[in-house]
Order: structure tokens, then sequence, then C-alpha cells
């Protein structure tokens, strides 16, 4: 039985057969197909390269470039946080040497009055012993209004 395929009334196509050579080919000369596939593979690759090589120089330049402004602007925020301690250390002297300032004035005002205090004890005794009857009756008369106020 004979194949279909290759029956005897088919013509064969010397192009789908590997095997035998192809005229077209003959035309061609001695230029082999795979060292063009190969140079156009180099060449590809070298694009590629080149423009991984300049993909990756952009992006070190980029990184130098966001490095530095990182720097700049810690260094920016470290000298606003230095003033703003400064102040606040300036602040808080100020705030401190009031309250020393403001705790002598009170210590003076409280001997003050402790010596007007004790001054005037001192003349309410003298005042008892130079007149007793009259202390006496300015202390019942004291004794009973307040008693009358301290009813109501």
């Amino acid at each position: 039985m004979t194949n279909p395929i290759q029956s005897s009334s088919t013509p064969r196509d010397p192009g789908l057969n590997p095997a035998l050579s192809n005229p077209a080919m003959a035309d061609v000369g001695a230029a082999d197909p795979l060292a063009t596939d190969t140079a156009a593979t180099s060449k590809a690759h070298n694009r590629i390269d080149q423009g991984a090589e300049r993909v990756k120089q952009a992006t070190s330049e980029a990184v130098a470039r966001t490095k530095q402004a990182v720097n700049t602007t810690a260094d920016k925020v470290e000298a606003g946080v230095h003033r703003a301690a400064d102040r606040t250390a300036d602040a808080a002297h100020r705030a401190n040497d009031k309250a020393a300032e403001l705790a002598d004035r009170s210590r003076e005002l409280r001997d003050e009055t402790m010596d007007k205090a004790e001054a005037w004890m001192e003349q309410a005794r003298e005042y008892v012993r130079e007149k007793p009857m009259q202390s006496i009756a300015i202390a019942v008369g004291a004794g009973w209004l307040l008693g009358r106020i301290l009813r109501r």
C-alpha cells in the first residue's frame, strides 16, 4: 500500500525535506544563517547590557541624590531640634530664676510680717501691764461681741 502523503503522483517539495537542498538557499551564497542570528543576538545583548548599565547609573545617581537630600534634611532637623532645646533650656532657666526670685521675696515678706506680729504682741503685752483693768474690760467686750456674731 502506498502512503497517501507520499504518493508517486504527489510532487515532493524540496523545501519541506531538510535532507534535500533548497534551491533558494543556494542563491544566498556562503552566508551562514546561524552566524547572522548570533551577530543579531550579540547586538541585542550589547544593547540590553548598555541599557542595564544606564539604568544602573541612573539608579545610583538617584540614590546618591536621595541620600544627600536625606542627610541635608536630617542636618536641618537636628539644627532645629538644637535651637528648640536651647530655647527651652533658656526659658526653663528664666522660669527657675523667676521662681527663686519670688521665693526670696516671699521669705522677705514673711519675715517682715512676723516682725510686725511680734511688735504688735509686744505692744499688747505692754498695754496689759500698764492698764490691766481696761484690758480685762476690752477682752470681755470683745468676747461678748464675738459670741453674738457667732450665734447668728
